[in-house]
C-alpha cells in the first residue's frame, strides 16, 4: 500500500538524474569563474575577492549534490568528488586571500613578509628621486605621492606573495573536504543498508 508506484519511481529516478547531470556544467562554471577572478587579479588582493568566493561556494552548495558513494577508485564517486573538492578548494582560496594578505597572525609567511617593508621605503625613496623638481613647489604633494606609491608596491609584494601560497591553502581544504564528503556520504550508504536489513 505504502510502496511508490512505478512510475513514481522513474519520475524520482529521472529527476535524481537530471538534477546529477545539470550540476556537472554548474561546477565547471564554478571553477571557470575561479580561476578568472584568480587570473584577472590584479594588485593587492581586495575585499571584493571574498565576496566572490562567498558567492561562488553559496552556488556551488546549493546547486550541486554528489552522487551516491560507491566504492573503489575508480569509480564516476571518486571522479565527482575529486572535482568537487577542487573547486570548493578553489573558491576557499579565493575568499581568504584578502584576510591572509592582511592579518600576519593569520598568514605570517616566514622569510617572505618582513621582505615588504624594505620595498616600500625604496618606492617612496624612488618617488622622492623621480619628482625632485617638484618638491620646492608642493612639499605636501610630494609626501603624499610617497606614501600612495609605497603603500602599492608595499601591497603588491603582499599580495604576489598570498598568491604563492594559495595553492597550498587551496590543496589542504580540498583534501578536508574530499576526506569529510568521502566519509559522510560512505556512513550515509551504511546507515541506509542497515535499515533496510532491519
Amino acid at each position: 500500500m505504502d510502496d511508490p508506484s512505478p512510475q513514481e519511481a522513474r519520475s524520482s529516478a529521472s529527476t535524481s538524474a537530471s538534477h546529477s547531470v545539470a550540476g556537472q556544467p554548474g561546477v565547471i562554471g564554478i571553477a571557470l569563474g575561479a580561476v578568472l577572478t584568480a587570473v584577472l587579479a590584479q594588485g593587492s588582493w581586495q575585499w571584493f575577492a571574498t565576496y566572490i568566493g562567498v558567492t561562488l561556494l553559496a552556488v556551488l552548495f546549493c546547486l550541486y549534490r554528489l552522487p551516491e558513494w560507491t566504492p573503489g577508485l575508480r569509480t564516476a564517486y571518486m571522479g565527482n568528488l575529486a572535482a568537487y573538492s577542487l573547486v570548493v578548494g578553489l573558491c576557499v582560496a579565493i575568499t581568504v586571500a584578502p584576510m591572509l594578505q592582511r592579518w600576519p597572525w593569520l598568514f605570517p609567511m616566514p622569510g617572505t613578509r618582513h621582505r615588504c617593508p624594505a620595498l616600500r621605503t625604496y618606492e617612496r625613496i624612488r618617488t622622492e628621486a623621480a619628482l625632485a623638481d617638484l618638491a620646492g613647489r608642493d612639499p605636501a604633494a610630494l609626501a603624499h605621492a610617497q606614501d600612495v606609491q609605497g603603500h602599492v608596491a608595499f601591497a603588491d609584494c603582499l599580495s604576489s606573495t598570498t598568491t604563492l601560497w594559495l595553492p597550498a591553502y587551496a590543496a589542504g581544504v580540498a583534501v578536508l573536504v574530499g576526506l569529510g564528503a568521502w566519509s559522510f556520504g560512505r556512513l550515509r550508504v551504511r546507515n541506509e543498508e542497515s535499515r533496510g536489513q532491519a
